[in-house]
């Protein structure tokens, strides 16, 4: 089961992150996703949770991420995370807009 949230700022990710810690979730379960590459990274290591990797992502998708376009990068994420390909769409163009997204998944 996946929540998604979208939030406005790396203060309201570590709010989220906070309180969905609270509800039982690990730092192993939590993933933060940001429009761009370097923010993501930031994010996940300032805040001590995951972000979308080989491990979700498997051998081939990670190969294929380097000839994907950023949104079809994100979209790829989302889905290899479980979200649908139309939910994948909707964060995606949130992330565009610069939010950020903040994904549990037990």
């Amino acid at each position: 089961m996946e929540n998604v949230y979208v939030v406005e700022n790396s203060v309201k990710a570590k709010e989220k992150i906070d309180q969905l810690m609270l509800q039982g979730y690990t730092k192993d379960e939590i993933y933060v996703i940001a429009h761009e590459p370097d923010l993501t990274d930031k994010l996940s290591e300032n805040l001590h949770v995951n972000q979308v990797g080989m491990e979700e992502e498997g051998i081939l998708d990670k190969i294929a991420n380097v000839f994907r376009s950023r949104g079809d990068e994100l979209r790829n994420q989302f889905e290899n995370l479980g979200l649908t390909e139309a939910e994948a769409d909707r964060y995606e163009a949130e992330l565009d807009k610069g939010y950020l997204i903040v994904v549990a998944k037990k």
